[in-house]
């Protein structure tokens, strides 16, 4: 009966059957067949196939994908023939098909299944030639059109594509001209290209250097036109330019107001022109390159005039202000440093060095007071820090608690919070000379009465005006508390004003006086309240979770492993948590940050020990020069700062160099290979500061000293071992020869009180092309999102291990976007590189602290340790963290999960650029969401 059925008669594309429950099919010779889904899993299949070649019939994505089409669309078939038979239209079936492809984002897919139903196939565009008449004109600056030159655009792409492999510079200027419209500017042309290269980072890494060239090509424009030397020019017609081009940006930003003077009469411009090397140029990534573009690059009125050599050469000359002799010499020395990226500076350096007001310190600490004249100047502090490029670490610990009596008034206070709301704006407004947000973060001790509320300050539910958004917090936790957590003991809260100088004891003196004050509140004396340890400490756990904070970090192990305890307490870290030193009512600490490339340091076989040494010798003396020509926004600032001379060399690239050496980061190896280098770095940097102290005096306040004990960082340990006792499984092996250096330090001195922090350098290792800082890979395939825009990164070391085993194709770069930059579920890769490239949440958090550990006994500052844990529980997290304390880590930053639900799932195979959700997530909060050195 069915084939009698008039086909051109349609019920929504379906025609019924008197059988209920049983699906027919009718094809487009009117016969009718019993419906079979496999037929279509091997239609899509082979969608896919047109899409992605051959192996994605193999690919375990592309069968999880087919497999789910396939069911829907037969459920969906299947509840219309509930209650009688279905004979379905085979178009009816092919257009499901194609839904399910488009509900599932497979656009591209989709795309090519409806040419497979229409047998029809989009004619290739023919490539334009100039004598075509549909070639695009260009509409110069003053509205006159001209057609497009295309040799001039073969010849800029064909040099962005030169020396690099299987890059394709005819794809390139195919897809720009594609993109252009008729009466298009130059800057048009320009973006164009770069998006026609951005595209094809995902498939070819080499393609972002394409991109970085491109937008290079553009700025040589906007520059060499800015400085009256050219209207364009290419990169090897460039060499002969910079060193005129160093002369005028030097004459041209002093004039405009915005570079200092003296460099005019401070070194010798042609020698320091000659010094030039522009091939450096082609070392960025585009990522990098964008990121210096957008927002280190001086401009004037939205115009960069800053080459990018010229811009190291800028820093370097900045920095070598501080030396009293051979400026001109050290500051080739700084710039070769730099521009080979063998050691970076960290953002505020970059941004203000050899400027009017070169504030080049990355953090500042304080201590805000317990009075309100003291609270409001403190806060105004903030204000002229955040104003000049600083971070924040502030503590709130000395502030009395809600409801503790104010003497002046006869009244009861409210506590720290409604003053922490106002810190919390404040941030917020002072935006750091609107390049990137201010950012802020409160420490406060565990016994403070009001640690409950200060525990929830960042939840979004309740008061509002008890809650600060913006502004990070962290933990300052004693030993005793954990002690007392793990033997299952109570714990006092105490309001400040009536415990005074708790805040002010650390390890044995601490515990001293917090028992005192216990026995007194037990008296009735002063108030207090009494609670589980335990229930505190699951109390600061539950809200990390929630809300990511508070940090986590450790009082004692700061102040007990600190060189400078005999001048002062350490009463908080930083923004960035890897700052450690001393504050109070009259010094405001202030650290000064830099990073060395651990990958360019690397042979074959290891660390290189003598470019270590010499890299590290020249970026101690840049760190300490930073010291003197500093502008310092407040005075309590430069008083501290040339008192104690603190300086900080952290590290990059750490992923870098484990994968050169082929070693997991979840293994013994690279724990020990964390510990190898961190000693190496650790020597050189003590060794260094010590030959400056030779050259240049010892800092102020050195006698009394851990230094001048011969007590390295390393020697200390036995200190906080002193304290803990059994609560203490930190290494404490060497292998150097740090006998001598001891009689050393003792016997000549040293140049700063603090040596070493290891910062987040999320900005700065973009910069440089490098991981950041100490981190695992988050993903090896992702969209990154910082100010500069959105950028696909894949993890290049992966790209040339699967071309090795030809495994890199189409498919493999929609699995991994599928499986959200994870290689686990991809069955085809070998087990050893599932391994190898296990992203953050892949790793064991053990692993992550361990290596902490172990880098921290050759630290004397601290290092920002972020956390990864896929499924955080409440056990999970009490391991974590007491393990952290157990093995010595002085502090811990962001602790980060995975969210409840996958990304959203689809490819940009259709030339959408960055169509997968897949972000990173935040580095540190200076920038919303990265950061470099602590910022």
């Amino acid at each position: 009966m069915a084939e009698q059925l008039d086909m051109t008669t349609e019920i929504s594309g379906e025609l019924l059957s008197h059988t209920p429950g049983h699906l027919r099919v009718i094809r487009r010779n009117g016969s009718v067949v019993d419906y079979d889904d496999t037929k279509i899993a091997i239609a899509l299949t082979k969608a896919f196939i047109a899409v992605e070649g051959s192996q994605a019939a193999a690919s375990d994505r592309v069968r999880e994908l087919v497999h789910s089409m396939v069911i829907n669309i037969t459920e969906d078939f299947k509840r219309r023939a509930a209650s009688s038979g279905y004979i379905i239209h085979i178009e009816a079936i092919q257009d499901k098909a194609e839904l399910a492809l488009m509900r599932a984002s497979e656009h591209q897919v989709a795309r090519e299944y409806v040419l497979y139903r229409e047998k029809q196939r989009m004619k290739r565009e023919q490539e334009l030639t100039p004598h075509d008449p549909n070639m695009p004109h260009i509409t110069l600056s003053d509205g006159a059109k001209i057609p497009l030159d295309l040799k001039r655009l073969g010849q800029v792409v064909e040099e962005a594509c030169s020396s690099l492999e299987e890059v394709s510079p005819e794809d390139i200027i195919k897809e720009t001209l594609r993109n252009l419209f008729d009466g298009a500017s130059m800057e048009d042309v320009n973006k164009a290209l770069i998006m026609s290269a951005r595209v094809l980072i995902e498939k070819e890494p080499n393609y972002t250097f394409v991109a970085a060239r491109l937008l290079l090509n553009d700025l040589r424009g906007e520059a060499l036109s800015f400085l009256n030397l050219a209207n364009e020019a290419t990169q090897a017609e460039l060499s002969s330019l910079y060193p005129e081009a160093l002369k005028r940006y030097i004459e041209r930003g002093i004039a405009l107001e915005m570079l200092d003077p003296v460099l005019t009469t401070s070194f010798d411009l042609e020698e320091l022109g000659q010094a030039l090397v522009s091939s450096r140029d082609l070392k960025f990534t585009y990522l990098g390159l964008q990121t210096l573009y957008d927002r280190y690059f001086i401009h004037y009125q939205g115009v960069r005039y800053e080459l990018p050599q010229v811009f190291f050469m800028r820093v370097a000359m900045g920095l070598a202000l501080g030396e009293s002799q051979d400026r001109t010499r050290h500051a080739i020395a700084f710039y070769n440093l730099l521009s080979t990226f063998d050691y970076m500076s960290s953002t505020p350096t970059l941004f203000n060095a050899a400027t009017r007001r070169p504030q080049l310190s990355s953090c500042f600490l304080t201590s805000i007071p317990d009075d309100l004249e003291g609270i409001y100047n403190a806060l105004r502090d903030n204000a002229l820090l955040s104003k000049f490029a600083g971070g924040l670490g502030n503590s709130w610990t000395k502030v009395r608690a809600m409801g503790a009596h104010i003497k002046g008034t006869n009244g009861k206070s409210l506590g720290p919070v409604p003053f922490m709301k106002v810190a919390d704006s404040t941030a917020i407004a002072v935006n750091q000379g609107g390049k990137r947000k201010g950012a802020v973060c409160a420490y406060f001790e565990v016994w403070h009465m009001d640690i409950f509320e200060l525990l929830e300050l960042r939840k979004n539910t309740g008061d509002d005006r008890r809650r600060t958004h913006d502004m990070n917090t962290a933990v300052w936790v004693p030993d005793l508390l954990m002690k007392r957590k793990a033997e299952n003991q109570n714990w006092t809260l105490f309001s400040p004003n009536e415990v005074p100088g708790l805040d002010e004891k650390f390890g044995a003196d601490f515990e001293k006086a917090y028992i005192m004050y216990e026995e007194k509140a037990q008296r009735g004396e002063i108030s207090s309240r009494t609670i589980p340890a335990v229930s505190l400490w699951r109390k600061m756990l539950s809200m990390l979770f929630e809300t990511g904070h508070p940090w986590i970090t450790f009082k004692d192990t700061c102040n007990l492993r600190s060189p400078q305890q005999h001048a002062g307490v350490i009463h908080s870290s930083n923004l960035c948590t890897e700052i450690t030193l001393n504050t109070s009512q009259d010094e405001i600490a202030v650290c000064n940050l830099g990073s060395i490339n651990l990958i360019n340091h690397m042979t074959e076989n290891g660390l290189d020990h003598t470019k270590l040494q010499a890299t590290i010798k020249t970026a101690i003396r840049m760190l300490d020069n930073v010291i003197d020509i500093n502008f310092y926004p407040v005075p309590q600032a430069r008083k501290s700062n040339f008192r104690h001379r603190p300086i900080g060399l952290g590290i990059m690239g750490f992923q870098d160099a484990l994968y050169k050496l082929r070693i997991p980061y979840s293994s013994e190896e690279a724990v020990a290979f964390a510990d190898q280098s961190m000693e190496v770095i650790s020597y050189y940097a003590i060794l260094a500061s010590s030959e400056l102290a030779e050259e240049r005096g010892c800092y102020q306040s050195y006698e009394g000293s851990l230094w001048s004990k011969g007590i390295l960082p390393i020697d200390s340990i036995g200190l906080l071992h002193q304290s803990r006792g059994e609560y203490l499984l930190q290494d404490r092996s060497m292998k150097l020869d740090w006998d001598s250096l001891r009689k050393r330090v003792a016997t000549v001195g040293m140049r700063n009180s603090n040596v070493m922090a290891i910062a987040p350098t999320a900005t700065i290792s973009n910069i440089c092309g490098v991981s950041q800082s100490i981190e695992p890979t988050y993903q090896n395939l992702y969209v990154k999102s910082n100010l500069s825009g959105e950028f696909t990164v894949v993890n290049p070391y992966l790209v040339v291990d699967l071309k090795k085993a030809s495994l890199w194709d189409e498919v493999m770069i929609n699995d991994l976007k599928y499986y959200d930059g994870s290689l686990q579920k991809i069955n085809r890769i070998p087990s050893e590189l599932k391994k190898l490239y296990a992203n953050a949440f892949e790793v064991d958090p053990k692993w992550l602290v361990e290596a902490g550990s172990r880098r921290q006994k050759w630290i004397d500052q601290s290092q920002s340790l972020n956390l990864y844990m896929a499924e955080p529980s409440g056990k999970k997290l009490d391991v974590l963290y007491t393990s952290a304390w157990l093995l010595g880590l002085k502090t811990t930053y962001y602790l980060r999960s995975l969210g409840a639900t996958n990304a959203e799932k689809s490819t940009i195979a259709d030339g959408a650029l960055n169509a997968v959700d897949i972000s990173t997530p935040k580095s540190c909060s200076i920038d919303d969401p990265d950061c470099e050195a602590c910022q």
